[in-house]
């Protein structure tokens, strides 16, 4: 193979800015996990999911650079790598930025404790957690849809905002499994259902974008899409009402003190579902009719605009 890389290598996919961009979330990737087996060390669930989240982005992250490199990805028929590519960066940056934050809250203290050479590791180790969530995130401004170019669902702001509303659903399920006690009343299970299902239907939305079989609905994706957006909007506000709930007595405190302290998810879960639908896959006029004539459905009666 000649040294401009032939027919199968494509080199100048190392050099473009998304390239060297990828290189740097492997050298910093590489020095933060390095770091912590080395010397700075973890411990509890928080460690390894710290642990689990450098090695996992930089294995598909190697990955990724080595597809482009080679070509490979031609190779893959129904997978769409465009929205591949967008939907990881998406969630590397979400869970790199989740680690960078929980690796220095739990371990990072300013005296020398237990010794000064553990202490510097893991404040090295805190810096390269920053720096790698940062070329993420330069990732995602890079590769995300513009005005006037053409570029797949994962890279727009409705594509970008399914994953965070899949990743905000899975911090709202472990702070409900952490003895939230749910099961004892109807307005927690409410909850839950209510995440569970607009988790389930956003990895069905994601999964289709990958694998490339949007068109295989029966119905148009975007309007499957907004139907979607619209139920979710309503049952999240009815689960942000429930999460409101102020406790009546003291046998119930234990049970509203996870749901009082995941609210802000709740609220934030509920603005990243209603976005997407005004962020270029509907315009706000057909938004509003379709909640119009939900409700109309729902309600059993006719309304009017």
């Amino acid at each position: 193979m000649d040294n401009s890389g032939g027919p199968y290598l494509n080199v100048q996919a190392l050099w473009s800015k998304v390239g060297i961009v990828r290189m740097l979330q492997l050298v910093f990737g590489c020095t933060t996990f390095s770091l912590v087996l080395h010397r700075a060390g973890f411990s509890a669930a928080y460690g390894t999911f710290c642990i689990f989240v450098w090695c996992f982005c930089f294995a598909v992250t190697a990955l990724i650079v080595v597809c482009d490199l080679t070509r490979l990805q031609s190779c893959l028929r129904n997978f769409s790598w465009g929205n591949f590519t967008a939907a990881f960066a998406m969630l590397a940056a979400l869970m790199t930025l989740t680690s960078s934050v929980i690796y220095p809250l739990y371990f990072v203290t300013l005296n020398c404790t237990p010794d000064c050479l553990t202490r510097n590791h893991r404040l090295a180790v805190s810096i390269c957690a920053g720096l790698l969530f940062l070329v993420y995130a330069v990732e995602v401004f890079l590769t995300r849809a513009r005005p006037g170019m053409p570029c797949s669902y994962m890279a727009t702001a409705a594509g970008l905002l399914k994953v965070v509303q899949a990743f905000v659903a899975c911090i709202i399920f472990g702070a409900l499994a952490t003895e939230s006690q749910y099961k004892k009343y109807v307005a927690t299970q409410w909850c839950v259902a209510v995440y569970s299902f607009c988790f389930v239907v956003t990895v069905v939305v994601i999964a289709l974008n990958i694998t490339g079989r949007t068109v295989t609905l029966r119905c148009p994706f975007e309007r499957f899409v907004v139907i979607y957006t619209v139920v979710a909007v309503l049952m999240i506000q009815l689960a942000v009402s429930a999460s409101q709930i102020r406790r009546k007595n003291g046998s119930v405190a234990s049970v509203f003190q996870n749901l009082r302290q995941i609210r802000f998810f709740n609220i934030r879960r509920l603005m990243g579902v209603g976005v997407p639908a005004m962020a270029g896959v509907v315009t706000y006029d057909e938004l509003q009719q379709l909640t119009v004539q939900l409700l109309a459905a729902m309600g059993g009666r006719r309304f009017t605009r």
